[in-house]
């Protein structure tokens, strides 16, 4: 399609949970629900339409052993951008994809820096690896990096504990996350175990990923501070594979990571029932595949979470956390077509009819 013809979505438009419409113009690659006058040449295209995916928790440029070089990258966002994730929260990466922002043919990316991790406390050539006393300086300029996110890692396997323990003191993470505020970025946290959960949220965090440690007694406190989390479900789902890898070494860790997996739908539905925002985020990248967003909301869905909300979570509703326009009058024309009604069965996320992207249809 030439930059000047017109697209013509018609069929149902889900522009909102309950706003829906019958069609929608894509004019200059922008959304436009007035028909354009007296233009010719126009490609239609029929069915159910979104807003462009929302993939969270997801890392262009970041391999199994660290960064990857662009053409990997690249092939890592295609990959989102098939299944129809046309934005994306990077939740750390030691790559530099700024490039990405040049090609309006790859998913846009809302970047949170590099993690910020406890010197040997994460996965080696992924993060800046610290100590407390350099928290502040490393989250300022992360902070400056990034799209208006930073990235901590709260807790990881503590080697001589044999167990999952929160990195930071909490005066440590509190003038952190100030700082973070101060700049105009928001903290968000990966955390699996229990114990970092409080001293974080108390000291003003604005996300936490996987949150497979949120108990009934923690859940109040996210509640009324309005912190989202971000299961990453098919992420958890490989902790049984870890647990058994890690079993003689560190047998008290992997008890913990298996209970972790066994109550994950427990967790993820009581947050929800709470109040606590819940968001689609798949942990993307390292040694997960990347496109798997259809996978992640059916697995929202599989915790008790209703399948509107669950589309929300990375459609409507994630978007507008991320403060990026949906299919709003003007915005940018990102969107995904579907042959049926995504909120009557969300499967059909994975077999998306058509990919507009800036106002291109993806061939």
């Amino acid at each position: 399609m030439s930059d000047r013809a017109v697209l013509h979505v018609k069929g149902r438009v889900l522009a909102g949970p309950e706003d829906v419409r019958d069609e929608l113009w894509v004019v200059g690659g922008r959304v436009s629900y007035d028909r354009p006058a007296g233009v010719r040449d126009v490609r239609t295209v029929e069915g159910w339409a979104l807003p462009g995916l929302v993939d969270a928790h997801c890392h262009v440029g970041l391999g199994a052993q660290g960064p990857v070089d662009a053409d990997t990258a690249e092939k890592q966002a295609l990959a989102d951008r098939e299944t129809g994730t046309l934005l994306i929260r990077d939740a750390g990466s030691p790559s530099d994809t700024r490039w990405v922002d040049d090609r309006d043919d790859l998913p846009k990316i809302i970047r949170a820096g590099r993690h910020i991790a406890r010197t040997r406390r994460y996965m080696r050539g992924y993060a800046h690896e610290i100590e407390p006393d350099e928290l502040v300086a490393y989250v300022a300029q992360e902070a400056r990096r990034g799209d208006g996110w930073v990235k901590l890692v709260g807790d990881w396997i503590d080697r001589d504990l044999g167990d999952l323990s929160a990195c930071w003191p909490r005066e440590a993470v509190r003038a952190a996350i100030a700082e973070a505020h101060r700049l105009g970025a928001r903290v968000t946290a990966h955390c699996f175990a229990e114990s970092s959960l409080g001293d974080l949220v108390e000291s003003g965090i604005d996300c936490i990923e996987h949150a497979t440690g949120l108990t009934e007694d923690l859940i109040p406190l996210f509640a009324s501070r309005g912190v989202a989390i971000v299961p990453t479900l098919v992420n958890i789902a490989t902790f049984p594979q870890l647990a058994a890898g890690g079993e003689t070494r560190y047998p008290r860790w992997s008890a913990h990571m298996r209970r972790l997996h066994e109550r994950r739908y427990d967790t993820v539905r009581g947050a929800y029932d709470a109040g606590i925002p819940v968001y689609v985020g798949t942990d993307a990248g390292g040694s997960l595949a990347h496109g798997l967003v259809a996978a992640e909301v059916a697995e929202l869905v599989t915790a008790g979470i209703p399948p509107i909300q669950a589309l929300s979570a990375t459609s409507w509703g994630a978007r507008a956390w991320l403060g990026r326009p949906g299919l709003e009058e003007g915005a940018p024309a990102d969107l995904v077509v579907y042959e049926s009604d995504p909120r009557a069965d969300v499967r059909v996320l994975a077999a998306p009819r058509r990919v507009v992207l800036n106002g291109q249809v993806v061939e």
